[in-house]
């Protein structure tokens, strides 16, 4: 499984409230919610996003309350990898239940820069930054936990 596309970059600490903030949680609708994904930190994010792009992040992303909108917002504007220093645990989690690939790579994190074209293999961990010709490591995820982001979350894979 690989990801290639432009790098979205934000800082340390981005919570579940800025990802989708709390005054549109009044629907259930990803759609719609995915309308406003990120405004409060970047208001053309959802404007400028393309399939596949990725979010590159500082430390503890996704902290804050834990709803499970915060990943399903990001994966339903078709972000293909959210790359970290770190996670908050509940982020992490609700992450893979809905399958929205993520990795944690503080160098990646630190020395990607916004707008940089990044290509990921899932199965090796390689972040390979296009524009800059470097390559780093990240911990890839073990099979099952692949299966479950391939098949689109941990339901769709029970199903399955």
């Amino acid at each position: 499984m690989n990801t290639y596309g432009k790098v979205f970059k934000y800082p340390d600490n981005v919570d579940t409230d800025v990802i989708i903030p709390a005054r549109y949680l009044n629907t259930s609708d990803k759609d719609e919610l995915a309308k406003h994904c990120m405004e409060d930190i970047d208001d053309q994010f959802v404007n400028k996003v393309q399939k596949d792009d990725i979010i590159v992040a500082g430390w503890n992303f996704g902290c804050g309350s834990s709803r499970e909108h915060a990943p399903l917002v990001i994966k339903t504007c078709g972000v293909g990898c959210v790359i970290a220093k770190s996670f908050a645990r509940i982020f992490y989690r609700n992450a893979i239940n809905i399958g929205l690939p993520i990795l944690e790579c503080a160098e990646a994190a630190e020395e990607i820069a916004d707008g940089d074209e990044v290509k990921i293999d899932f199965d090796t961990g390689i972040i390979s930054d296009v524009t800059t010709g470097k390559t780093y490591k990240a911990q890839p995820f073990p099979a099952f936990i692949q299966n479950i982001i391939k098949e689109g979350g941990l339901l769709s894979s029970i199903k399955k």
